[in-house]
């Protein structure tokens, strides 16, 4: 994200970097508005610091002259660069904005790289892996690495405000933790868009996540599944982020929204390939038990769930943000594929179950500890020979116990697991 001329860098940016000498192509996909160009720029002034000799190209193809030029064919984007002064002698860099706005996508793609990988390395982004996998098929497969870019998470809002904390260190004073509590709380109420943190008045950070809804979500989406039942679909966003945290029952919300079962799955579908939600299934030795069982629905950005529910943004947490900010958080430093939740038949529930480095790692969110309970936790670690477990919380006062269960704050999850 550019502000006044500053680029921040992202955690993606150390891992992205690893494959910047590589031939395949870089694919960097995400939302509207969540800083993929950034990391781009970003990247851009990383070459030119290293290899300043490099050439580098840049490319949006939101602007209509270059989507013409690059719609033209492989060839005669190739004869371009080669009037714009690129040598096949020398590492070329080409970046290009928004690829999924091209007519085929996929074959551009493959027929750059199969005939100039050796001499001109592609980064390209996408706002949509729902539109870009339909658009590429199967013509990349081995010909690309790919990188989602999401909303910031905790760490990166604190580097974006410009706020400096070890969060590694086991004890935090409590002074540091008040400052932290503070921040993540605003954190917690306007989301990880990179816009919206940067923007200090509530009011400009209201106008501009909406102007994400209405254009993004409402708009781009829609028009991309051709969806007719507009307001239907609206109903649904509205009604996800009500549900954020929850049990996601789809006939319940068919007949909520008033739209056919199928027509719901499809849009679930959509919308979690377009990374506006994330369903979170749950955990079970048993695969075919948990193939069967009803997922968890989050929003992956909590600001929008605030404006969505709320119509404004809110001075009070509710529980559900917070499980949702926690989430989040989790998403963005583990696989989707490694977080789960659990529930039996006899109603013990915990909120996430994180497959981590070595162990199953049990994790109850909290927003006040003193609604906190034990039992669950602990019947969980007995039954699946777990080492540790946590509850995670924001307000309230630690309490002792026997097992090896840690309260910890939200902020202190990083490198835990």
């Amino acid at each position: 994200m550019v502000m006044n001329n500053k680029l921040y860098k992202r955690k993606v940016v150390t891992r992205i970097n690893k494959f910047l000498d590589s031939k395949e192509i870089i694919v960097l996909h995400g939302a509207r508005q969540v800083g993929k160009t950034s990391v781009m720029l970003y990247l851009i002034n990383e070459i030119k610091k290293k290899s300043p000799k490099n050439k580098i190209f840049y490319f949006d193809l939101e602007i209509p002259r270059f989507l013409e030029l690059v719609n033209s064919g492989f060839e005669q984007f190739y004869d371009y660069l080669l009037a714009k002064g690129y040598k096949n002698q020398k590492k070329t860099y080409v970046f290009i904005d928004e690829i999924q706005y091209l007519n085929d996508p996929g074959k551009f793609l493959k027929l750059f790289h199969d005939n100039y990988r050796d001499s001109i390395k592609l980064i390209v982004s996408s706002s949509s892996s729902f539109e870009i996998k339909n658009k590429f098929k199967n013509s990349l497969v081995g010909r690309t690495v790919n990188f989602k870019i999401w909303p910031l998470d905790f760490e990166e809002f604190l580097l974006f405000k410009n706020k400096q904390y070890n969060l590694s260190a086991e004890n935090l004073p409590d002074a540091i933790n008040k400052e932290l509590k503070k921040l993540y709380k605003e954190y917690v109420l306007y989301g990880g868009y990179p816009q919206i943190i940067l923007e200090d008045n509530i009011e400009k950070k209201e106008i501009y996540l909406n102007q994400i809804i209405d254009t993004y979500i409402k708009k781009d989406i829609r028009d991309l599944a051709k969806i007719r039942s507009i307001d239907k679909f609206n109903k649904l966003i509205q009604t996800l982020a009500a549900q954020t945290g929850n049990l996601l029952n789809v006939l319940e919300l068919a007949n909520t929204v008033d739209i056919s079962r199928q027509t719901i799955e499809e849009y679930l579908f959509l919308l979690e390939n377009t990374y506006i939600i994330k369903l979170v299934y749950p955990f079970h030795k048993n695969l075919r038990s948990e193939l069967f069982k009803k997922p968890k629905v989050y929003l992956v950005d909590h600001g929008i769930a605030n404006l969505l529910t709320f119509k404004v943004f809110p001075e009070i947490i509710s529980e559900n943000i917070f499980e949702t900010a926690v989430f989040n958080d989790l998403l963005k430093n583990y696989k989707k594929s490694s977080i789960y939740f659990w529930r039996t038949t006899t109603g013990r529930e915990i909120d996430f179950i994180v497959f981590g480095k070595r162990n199953i790692i049990p994790i109850e969110v909290k927003l006040n500890i003193s609604s906190s309970k034990l039992g669950n936790l602990k019947f969980f670690m007995e039954k699946y020979k777990c080492k540790n477990s946590y509850i995670m919380f924001l307000d309230g006062k630690t309490k002792e116990n026997k097992h090896k269960i840690r309260f910890i704050y939200p902020w202190l999850i990083y490198d835990k697991f």
